[in-house]
């Protein structure tokens, strides 16, 4: 599988709340290319190009990345740390696309490098709005070196 020209990076291991927001991303007119991560660890895999991704070009970056903060293995908080740590990859916009709402999470995430924060409405409406927003705002009117 091609995994390079990827734009948005998609990381969430819950499948229900995956599929809700890979369709709502596309209801919403967003046809860029997506790459869905199960886990921390396989999203720092993806962006290092280890195990399954070591063909994939180092230096191409997905243009946007969709981080849930609590998962298995590897936390949303540790991909985002070790991402913004890393010259080549600080700069890639991450969004926090969370349940927590608890603001030490909201803290940490900020302080770390996120450069946004969007708690997961429960109700699919206002669930598909948000993900309509997202896409709008990263993909359309907000611009990085990517």
């Amino acid at each position: 599988m091609n995994y390079d020209n990827i734009e948005i990076l998609f990381v969430e291991d819950s499948m229900d709340d995956a599929m809700l927001t890979m369709r709502a991303l596309k209801k919403s007119g967003y046809n860029n290319k997506l790459h869905h991560a199960t886990d921390g660890a396989d999203a720092l895999d993806f962006m290092y190009c280890r195990g399954i991704y070591s063909e994939r070009n180092i230096n191409e970056h997905p243009k946007l990345i969709l981080l849930d903060l609590k998962m298995p293995k590897v936390s949303g908080i540790q991909v985002l740390e070790k991402i913004k740590s890393n010259p080549e990859m600080s700069s890639i916009p991450i969004v926090m696309l969370t349940s927590s709402n608890e603001g030490p999470d909201i803290e940490q995430c900020y302080a770390l490098g996120a450069n946004s924060y969007i708690v997961k409405p429960v109700d699919s409406d206002n669930f598909f709005q948000a993900i309509k927003a997202i896409g709008l705002y990263w993909m359309v009117l907000s611009r990085n070196s990517n």
